[in-house]
C-alpha cells in the first residue's frame, strides 16, 4: 500500500509492506484483533495470544520453558496438538515449521509487529492447508518510527527487543532484532524434585530485515530475510534441545481500486533444523540415562501464492467484491538420530523422513447491501506424501535392522465457507457461518518417533489429513465505549490425528523397542472423530480516558469418538483440551505518568494423556505491570508474571511426577518508542 500526499512541488511518499488490504468478507467471520499497544506490553508473542481464551497452546507453559515440539497452537480448545491445528502467517508467509508444524515464537519479537488478527473457524478461503481451526495473521510494522526494549529480571532473565523503519523517497528498510537469556527454573517442585531435575534455561537470537520499494503505478515490492536460533534445557540431566531456521520471501502487490484490479504475487522459502536429546529417568529419580540423540532434523519448505482482487463494484442493490487465487506448499526433511543406549553407548542410528506437497486454488466473494454482508468461498486442494523412508542400522556391524519405504499417497480435498452478517440497529449485529477445512499430517507426525521421559510415541506414515466442518452463530454490540460479542459454535474433526496409547512399560514392543516402567507406548493415529460444542464471549469497556476493562471466556465441551481404530478413547475428552478458560484485564492510568496493568488467566482442568488418566488441575495466575512515563515515548516499567506464584501444572508422568509452569518472575526495564 502507498499513501501519497500531494503538495504542489514534491509529494511525500510513505512506502509500506507489499500486502493486500483486509477483505470485506472477514467481517462476517469470527475475528479478534490485537493491536500494537497490547503487544508492546508482552515479552513473547505466544504470551500475547494467551490473553485470548480461544487460543490454546499445546501446553500451559509459555515459550519461556516449552520444548519447540510442544509449541503448536490451536484455536477453540477442540484438541490442542504439538503440531498445531492453526496456520500462523506473517504478511502471508507461513511461520509453521516445515518439518513439525509447530511455531518457534522467539523468531518474531513483539516490537516488530503492528498488530495481528485471530480468525477462528475460517477453515477454507485464501488460507489453505493447515488452517484447520483458523488462522493467526501477523502484520509486520511499517511506516516511520521504531521500538526498543531492554529488561532484566529474576531467573537470570535478560532481553533486548528492537525494530525500526528507515525511509528515503520510494524506498524503506525495516529491521528487527531480539536477544533473550534466562537461567531458567526447575519444572518439578517439592519432594518430587531430585538430582535428575535441571532448570529450563534458555538462549534465543532472532533478526529480520525487509526492503520495500514503490515501483510506480501503486505497485510495491517487498524483499524479506530472517533467521533465528534458540538453545534450551529440557528439565532433566542430559536432555536439551536447539532450533535454527532461516526464511526468505519476495512479494509484489498492488491494492485494488474501483477502476482497476488489485493483486499479490509471493514466493517464499524456509529452512529449519532441530536437535533434541532425551533421557530415561531411573527409579527414584536419582539419575538419568541417555535414551535418544536426535542430533539433526534438516528441513526445507517453499511455496508461492497468487491472488487477484476486485474492489467492491455495484451489483444490484449492493456492491460485490471478489478474489481468486492459487497457492502451493512443499516440505521435505528427515530426522537423524542415535538410539538404543546400552553398556554406556548408543548402539543404533536412524534416518527417517519424506516429502509433502499441497497445491490449491480458490475463489471468494462478498456482497454488501444495506445492513447485509454475505460472504462465501470454495477451495480445491490436492495433497501428496512421497519419498517416505525409515532406515535403522546397528552401529557395531553397519547392518540394517529396519529398512522401510513408504508407498506414495495422495488425495483431493474440497472445502468451502459461507457466512452472513446483518446490522440490527442500536449498535447490534448478528452473524452466522458454516465452513470446512483440512490439515495434512506433518513430516514429524508421519516419520519421527519421539520420547519424553519414559513415554515413547511412534510415527505413522499412513496418516490421512484431518478434516473439519463447523457451524457457528454470533451476536455483537458496540456503542463506542463498550464492545461485547458472543459466539456459539459446533465443530467436528474427522480423521483426527491423536497419540493413542497402545502399551505400557516395562516391556519390549515391535519397532519401538523397550519401554521403561512408568512409561507408555503411543502411536499417532487417525482415531475417529472429535466433536466440540462451545461458546465464546468477550467484553471491552472503557470507563473513561484513564480506566478500561476487558474480559473473555471460552467454554468448550469436546469428546472423542474413537471408532474401531481406538474404541478405548470413545467418550473421553481430547488430551490437553481444557473445558473452560477465561481472562480478564484492567488498564488504569493512576496518575499522569503512572499506568497500572493487571491480567488474570484461569483455566479448568485438562488431561495430560489420551486415556484421561493423568489430570492437570485447574489453574489461576495473575500478571501485573506498572509503567512510569519518563518522557514522551520513554517508559520505565516493572512487571511480575504469575504474581502470586501459583502452581500451574503443565505435565504429569505415568508415575505421578508433576511439572509446573514458571514461578513468579519479576523483571524491570525501559521501553522506548518513536
Amino acid at each position: 500500500m502507498i499513501v501519497q500526499d500531494t503538495p504542489a512541488d514534491l509529494p511525500d511518499i510513505v512506502v509500506t509492506a507489499a500486502r493486500l488490504p483486509p477483505a470485506a468478507s472477514e467481517a462476517a467471520f469470527s475475528v479478534i484483533r490485537i493491536g500494537e499497544e497490547r503487544l508492546s506490553r508482552e515479552t513473547r508473542l505466544d504470551e500475547a495470544l494467551r490473553s485470548v481464551p480461544a487460543v490454546s497452546l499445546f501446553r500451559r507453559t509459555s515459550s519461556l520453558g516449552a520444548n519447540p515440539t510442544t509449541q503448536g497452537i490451536s484455536l477453540r480448545s477442540i484438541a490442542p496438538s504439538g503440531a498445531g491445528r492453526t496456520l500462523v502467517t506473517l504478511d502471508g508467509v507461513p511461520l509453521n515449521d516445515p518439518f513439525g508444524g509447530w511455531v518457534i515464537w522467539s523468531q518474531v519479537p513483539t516490537e516488530s509487529l503492528s498488530g495481528l488478527d485471530i480468525i477462528r473457524g475460517a477453515g477454507a478461503g485464501p488460507y489453505g492447508a493447515g488452517a484447520l481451526t483458523g488462522v493467526i495473521s501477523l502484520r509486520e510494522r511499517d511506516g516511520a518510527g521504531g521500538a526498543l526494549e531492554l529488561s532484566a529480571g529474576e531467573l537470570g532473565g535478560q532481553r533486548l527487543g528492537a525494530a525500526t523503519t528507515l525511509s528515503a523517497g520510494r524506498f524503506s528498510l525495516t529491521g528487527a532484532l531480539q536477544r533473550e537469556l534466562s537461567d531458567g527454573y526447575v519444572p518439578v517442585r517439592g519432594p518430587a524434585a531430585s538430582a535428575a531435575d535441571t532448570p529450563l534455561d534458555l538462549a534465543t537470537l532472532a533478526g529480520s530485515i525487509r526492503a520495500d520499494a514503490a515501483l510506480g503505478g501503486d505497485v510495491v515490492l517487498s524483499l524479506r530475510a530472517s533467521a533465528y536460533e534458540e538453545d534450551r534445557g529440557s528439565g532433566l540431566v542430559g536432555a536439551r534441545s536447539s532450533a535454527t531456521g532461516e526464511s526468505y520471501s519476495a512479494t509484489l502487490s498492488r491494492s485494488p481500486a474501483e477502476d482497476r484490479l488489485g493483486w499479490r504475487a509471493q514466493v517464499w522459502r524456509r529452512t529449519s533444523d532441530f536437535a533434541n536429546t532425551s533421557v530415561a529417568v531411573a527409579a527414584g529419580r536419582g539419575s538419568t540415562t541417555p535414551a535418544n540423540d536426535q542430533f539433526a532434523t534438516p528441513a526445507e519448505g517453499w511455496g508461492w501464492n497468487l491472488a487477484l482482487r476486485r474492489a467492491a463494484v455495484p451489483l444490484g442493490s449492493g456492491r460485490l467484491e471478489w478474489e481468486v487465487g492459487a497457492d502451493a506448499r512443499h516440505a521435505e526433511g528427515e530426522t537423524r538420530e542415535l538410539f538404543r543406549y546400552m553398556a554406556g553407548a548408543f548402539t543404533r542410528d536412524r534416518v527417517a523422513g519424506g516429502e509433502t506437497s499441497v497445491l490449491g486454488a480458490y475463489g471468494e466473494a462478498s456482497w454488501t447491501a444495506g445492513p447485509w454482508l454475505v460472504a462465501g468461498g470454495l477451495r480445491v486442494d490436492g495433497w501428496e506424501n512421497t519419498a517416505g523412508r525409515r532406515i535403522e542400522r546397528d552401529l557395531a556391524t553397519g547392518l540394517s535392522t529396519l529398512n522401510e519405504t513408504d508407498p506414495d499417497r495422495s488425495g483431493e480435498v474440497v472445502s468451502a465457507r459461507l457466512a452472513a452478517r446483518r446490522e440490527l440497529g442500536g449498535g447490534w449485529s448478528g452473524r452466522a457461518a458454516a465452513y470446512s477445512g483440512f490439515r495434512p499430517a506433518t513430516l514429524n507426525e508421519l516419520h519421527r518417533p519421539f520420547r519424553v521421559g519414559n513415554d515413547l510415541t511412534e510415527a505413522n506414515a499412513a496418516l490421512e489429513p484431518e478434516r473439519l466442518k463447523g457451524i457457528e452463530t454470533g451476536l455483537a454490540w458496540s456503542n463506542g465505549a463498550t464492545e461485547a460479542q458472543a459466539t456459539v459454535f459446533w465443530n467436528r474433526i474427522d480423521e483426527a490425528i491423536v497419540n493413542v496409547t497402545i502399551g505400557a512399560g516395562p516391556g519390549t514392543f515391535p519397532r519401538a523397542g523397550f519401554v521403561p516402567a512408568g512409561g507408555a507406548l503411543r502411536q499417532r493415529q487417525n482415531a475417529g472423530v472429535i466433536e466440540a460444542i462451545g461458546i465464546e464471549a468477550s467484553l471491552e469497556h472503557r470507563i473513561d480516558d484513564r480506566l478500561s476493562l476487558d474480559a473473555a471466556v471460552s467454554v468448550t465441551e469436546a469428546e472423542v469418538g474413537g471408532g474401531t481404530a481406538a474404541a478405548q478413547l470413545t467418550g473421553l475428552r481430547p488430551a490437553q483440551a481444557p473445558e473452560i478458560s477465561a481472562s480478564a484485564g484492567v488498564v488504569w492510568q493512576a496518575a499522569d505518568r503512572l499506568t497500572l496493568i493487571g491480567r488474570a488467566r484461569y483455566e479448568g482442568d485438562r488431561f495430560e494423556d489420551d486415556l484421561n488418566s493423568r489430570v492437570l488441575d485447574e489453574a489461576l495466575a495473575l500478571d501485573a505491570r506498572a509503567e512510569w512515563t519518563v518522557r514522551d515515548g520513554l517508559i520505565a516499567f516493572v512487571a511480575a508474571d504469575n504474581l502470586f506464584d501459583a502452581e500451574v501444572e503443565v505435565s504429569e508422568t505415568g508415575d505421578g511426577v508433576e511439572g509446573y509452569a514458571p514461578p513468579r518472575v519479576v523483571r524491570a526495564g525501559l521501553s522506548l518508542r518513536w
